[in-house]
């Protein structure tokens, strides 16, 4: 395991030092201050969302296999930027100081060759012996094994078969494209064509990485099966795949064609204009390419709109560049705007309102997306969580903007002038409630999406393919309908989430954080829904939760997880104390009561003595979740507004007569 910091016990722990309320309100007012500033004209905020090595180095590949141009000196500011992420075994990792990760290793060693490195600089060499010493290319994930047949590097039999012809499957078949998740639809139709007709990169530079391999290129031809798969998927889905290889030259053309066609459609319909299918990165680079290789000239409108969408993802630094995997501005406002409302003053719930404003007119009111194939009856009403995403709206980002469009409604200090905005919220709790599934909890896209065995399928080595209702998510929706008034007496969607949470807890007393890393955040999300719900802050799964944060508190006093949480049986691994994941574990003690408790105290001190002149803390490792065990990000964000929002409860709190947190959030 990776450098992290131990557990340790109560009686270990440092004396606890008192902190004045002065010296917290000067911290609250600093951060205020700055997050304020940096809000756009119109009232929104929008910070960087970063990933790994994996996106910028698709980046240079997209336009490679294109011959095509990047914004001028780019190219060369990615190089900066893939050399300093080059971690100390060699390779590249999926976070800050993470292990060696194959797959983002070779897609980095290639698009450094190709900006033109020399293969024996000191670094390259560094990179390609890593690469070897594990077993070489040939042990790269499903995508880059896709990239690299593509650029001819690996025989297509390398790669498992995704016939274009699903397209046609009736809902009944165990695969449909509604039984998988938003951003696997996205991904996987155009990929289906680009497979069906197999292009070749022009790769003008005439660049390939044959030395990456231990074993010939032409040898890799083995699908090696799923990390996460068990007995009998991995030989059933093996089986499948070597009968489709055998036999996919044979498939009828004209079918093809038609399945080809249809496939374009389905893009077309969702290409969403200048912020691109499915608003990701992957989504769109397959997009451009599926029309190239169906006959789209590069000026064509789609295709010009699509490129446009890619290069809108680029960060552009004085001496580095990199590709955002999407940007975050709805989820970044509406959680600012959550902190802001916290700390309070005119200036503060000035901003906030702006940016609440500001996200009115972008809630998908007349666009029935993907979601409701499994709920055809319920009417849009939620928000995307980028600039435009209407056919993939998503419950997560509608519940926390609600929950704030409620709070500046009810705060004092916004009641004279204030927007209404019940309508919105009202339409939002409709289609919120509508998504939810059987089970009572709720996923982030869809409902019901759960058909477990198709995370096993050999196009779904990363484990990622379903949204599954989840505990993080659940908890927000149930926060907002607390917060709203609902009761579990009165609202059976209410109770029905309630119980789904209170059978997901861990046995230590924590929950698994599907979208934030991991257990802190889950256990944030839920204390936070549990107290909003009336639970009693004595009840034992409240007790449980409690006990466990207090035992995992970092000897400085912050709180910190590592991605290796994120294991084929999730379980959790201390790490490094952040600053967000500190005010997760803040603002979660304080849900269940426990503001006086000295944990908290200690908290409070961390983040207090960790901020920077500038009002922001420092905070380089990834506190947040793509995909588990795959894919992380690291929100730029998380530690402008978190710790704000934690500190600023921490005063409200000690000021207050109740001592209780009357906010769902």
């Amino acid at each position: 395991m990776r450098e992290a910091v131990n557990r340790v016990e109560a009686l270990q722990r440092p004396k606890t030092q008192a902190i004045s309320v002065d010296a917290v309100e000067r911290s609250v007012a600093s951060a205020t201050r700055a997050l304020t500033n940096l809000a756009h004209a119109d009232g929104h905020i929008c910070f960087e969302l970063e990933a790994d090595a994996t996106i910028p180095s698709e980046y240079v590949l997209f336009h490679q296999f294109r011959d095509s141009q990047p914004q001028p000196g780019v190219e060369a500011k990615i190089g900066n930027y893939l050399r300093r992420t080059q971690g100390k075994h060699g390779g590249w990792a999926l976070v800050h100081d993470g292990p060696f990760d194959m797959s983002a290793s070779v897609k980095a060693y290639f698009a450094l060759k190709m900006i033109g490195e020399d293969i024996e600089a000191p670094h390259m060499r560094r990179a390609r012996e890593a690469i070897l010493s594990r077993g070489g290319a040939a042990n790269a994930n499903v995508f880059t094994r896709f990239m690299l047949a593509l650029y001819g590097e690996v025989p297509w039999r390398a790669v498992p078969v995704m016939p274009v012809e699903v397209m046609f499957l009736p809902k009944w078949f165990p695969f449909h494209l509604d039984k998988v998740s938003y951003w696997a639809r996205c991904v996987m139709v155009p990929l289906f064509v680009l497979q069906a007709t197999k292009p070749r990169a022009k790769n003008p530079r005439g660049i390939g990485v044959q030395e990456l391999f231990v074993k010939p290129p032409e040898h890799v031809t083995d699908w090696p099966g799923s990390p996460h798969a068990t007995w009998p998927w991995t030989p059933i889905f093996g089986a499948i795949d070597r009968v489709l290889h055998r036999t996919e030259n044979y498939f009828p053309k004209r079918p093809r064609q038609r399945a080809m066609e249809k496939a374009r459609a389905w893009v077309s319909e969702r290409l969403n204009g200048e912020d691109g299918l499915g608003a990701i990165f992957p989504a769109m680079v397959n997009s451009v390419l599926m029309y190239e290789v169906m006959g789209y000239s590069a000026d064509h409108p789609q295709v010009r709109i699509a490129c446009e969408a890619i290069e809108k993802l680029v960060v552009i630094k004085e001496h580095e560049a990199y590709v955002q995997p999407c940007v975050s501005p709805v989820w970044d406002t509406a959680l600012a705007s959550h902190a802001l409302l916290e700390s309070g003053g005119l200036d503060a719930e000035g901003q906030a309102r702006a940016g609440l404003d500001w996200l009115v007119p972008r809630q998908v009111l007349d666009i029935k997306g993907d979601w409701a194939a499994a709920k055809p009856d319920v009417r849009p009403g939620g928000w995307a969580f980028q600039y435009g995403n209407a056919h993939y709206p998503d419950l997560d980002d509608t519940a926390v903007v609600v929950m704030a469009m409620d709070r500046a409604m009810r705060q004092h200090g916004l009641v004279a002038g204030m927007p209404d905005y019940k309508a919105s919220i009202a339409r939002a709790r409709e289609w919120v409630e509508g998504l939810q599934s059987k089970d009572g909890g709720w996923a982030a896209f869809d409902a019901d999406n759960n058909h477990m065995y198709l995370n096993h399928i050999p196009f779904s080595d990363h484990g990622a393919l379903l949204d599954p209702p989840t505990a993080d998510v659940t908890a927000r929706v149930v926060s907002m309908l607390s917060q709203l008034g609902e009761t579990r007496e009165t609202s059976k969607a209410l109770d029905r989430g309630v119980e789904y949470l209170l059978k997901e807890q861990e046995a230590d007393g924590s929950w698994y954080g599907r979208w934030g890393m991991n257990f802190i955040y889950g256990t944030w999300s839920v204390l936070c829904a549990l107290n909003a719900a009336g639970v009693d802050r004595n009840a034992p799964e409240m007790r449980r939760a409690v006990k466990w944060l207090v035992g995992i508190q970092n000897p400085d006093g912050g709180w910190g997880e590592d991605a290796s949480s994120y294991k084929i049986n999730p379980a959790f691994e201390a790490g490094y104390s952040t600053a967000s994941q500190t005010a997760w574990a803040l603002l979660a003690l304080m849900a269940a009561g426990e503001t006086d408790d000295p944990a908290v105290t200690r908290g409070i001190n961390y983040l207090c003595r960790t901020q920077g002149t500038d009002g922001f803390w420092n905070e380089e490792r990834y506190t947040a979740t793509g995909f588990p065990r795959v894919f992380y990000l690291r929100y730029h964000g998380y530690p402008k507004f978190f710790p704000l929002w934690a500190m600023a409860r921490y005063r409200n709190l000690k000021k207050s007569n109740t001592g209780k947190v009357a906010y769902g959030m």
